[in-house]
C-alpha cells in the first residue's frame, strides 16, 4: 500500500495532514525560520542551511530572505539563481529551475492543488504537479506560477502575472491569465530596459 508521501510524489491524490508529511513540513518551516532569522551579512551560513534543505543547488545561488517552502527536497536550482524577497515555493511536487534564473520580489510557485469538487476537497485531499523553469528566465514581481506549468528558456514574464499554462521559450509574456505578448528578437539586444521616449 502506497504511503501518502508516495502518492504525493507520484501526482496522485493524497492527504497532506499525514503524520510523515506533517513532520517533514515542520522541519522545512523550522529551517526556513532559521534562514530568515540570520543576519543579512552571514550569507554563507544562510546558504549552508539552504543546501541542506533543498534537493540540489549549483554554484552562485542567492536567495533574499524571507523564503518559504513546504518541503525543500523537491526544489532543484541551477547555477546563478537569484530570488528577491518573499519567494514562496509549495514544492509538494518537483520544482526544477534552470541556470541564470531571476525571480523578482513576491514570486510564488505552487505545485499544490485541491479538488474542484467540494466533497473531495473537504476530505482533505490534495494533488501536486511539477513546475519547470528553463534557463535564462526572468520572472517579474508578484507573479504566481500554478501547478504543472513549464516556462521555456530565455523567456521574460511581466510583473503581476498569473501563469496557468505553459509559456514557450524566447518570448515576453504577461497578464492574468499570462499570455505571450511577443517573441524576443535581436532588436532587444540594443536595449537594457523597455524602450521609452524621452
Amino acid at each position: 500500500m502506497s504511503s501518502e508521501k508516495d502518492k504525493m510524489l507520484s501526482q496522485k491524490p493524497y492527504i497532506a495532514s499525514d503524520p510523515e508529511l506533517s513532520k517533514e513540513r515542520i522541519y522545512a518551516q523550522k529551517t526556513c525560520f532559521k534562514i530568515n532569522s540570520i543576519s543579512p551579512e552571514f550569507v554563507e551560513e544562510r546558504n549552508n542551511h539552504l543546501k541542506k534543505l533543498l534537493g540540489s543547488t549549483k554554484e552562485n545561488f542567492y536567495i533574499e530572505p524571507p523564503f518559504h517552502c513546504d518541503y525543500g527536497y523537491n526544489i532543484t536550482l541551477g547555477k546563478n539563481f537569484y530570488s528577491n524577497y518573499n519567494c514562496t515555493i509549495l514544492d509538494c511536487a518537483e520544482v526544477k529551475i534552470g541556470d541564470n534564473v531571476m525571480l523578482a520580489p513576491n514570486v510564488s510557485l505552487f505545485t499544490a492543488g485541491h479538488p474542484i469538487d467540494a466533497e473531495k476537497r473537504n476530505q482533505g485531499l490534495e494533488y501536486a504537479i511539477p513546475i519547470t523553469i528553463g534557463n535564462n528566465v526572468w520572472i517579474g514581481g508578484n507573479t504566481v506560477i500554478n501547478p504543472g506549468v513549464n516556462i521555456g528558456d530565455n523567456t521574460v514574464v511581466g510583473s503581476g502575472s498569473v501563469i496557468t499554462k505553459d509559456i514557450p521559450a524566447n518570448v515576453i509574456a504577461a497578464g492574468n491569465p499570462c499570455k505571450v505578448i511577443r517573441e524576443i528578437t535581436k532588436e532587444d539586444q540594443n536595449f537594457y530596459f523597455k524602450k521609452r521616449k524621452f
